[in-house]
């Protein structure tokens, strides 16, 4: 990937990191934490303790979502510095460019991605 394509893929990940960093101080209410955010979320008085834990189960599973893909952006961004960025992390095999275009973030080419989630799909 030459460079011109690289800073591309760098201003559109820095641009998604910064949404997501946005998003979840909002979410937090700027609080220091998800604890304190959870807390000062949570504690209306009417709720019922099903409601509430319902809610933050699902609140808590939206930002370690999150998290999880701001630490996808942050690889992708370790990636591009180290010159390895559009690289399969599996095979070293390119990553398509449709596929980076619509997910910059991602780390493996579908082949490889494929197979981790057929060998990691749960059991029913």
């Amino acid at each position: 990937m030459d460079k011109t394509q690289a800073a591309s893929y760098r201003q559109q990940l820095q641009e998604q990191q910064a949404g997501l960093r946005a998003q979840l101080a909002q979410q937090r209410g700027e609080a220091t934490g998800r604890v304190e955010a959870a807390a000062a979320h949570f504690a209306h008085a009417e709720d019922s303790r099903a409601q509430v834990a319902s809610e933050r189960t699902l609140e808590f599973a939206l930002e370690d979502r999150e998290t999880e893909h701001l630490n996808a952006i942050a690889a992708a961004l370790t990636r591009i510095d180290a010159g390895t960025y559009g690289e399969c992390t599996d095979c070293s095999q390119d990553i398509a460019t449709a596929r980076l275009k619509a997910t910059p973030e991602v780390a493996r080419c579908v082949h490889c991605q494929e197979s981790i989630e057929t060998h990691h799909r749960p059991a029913h």
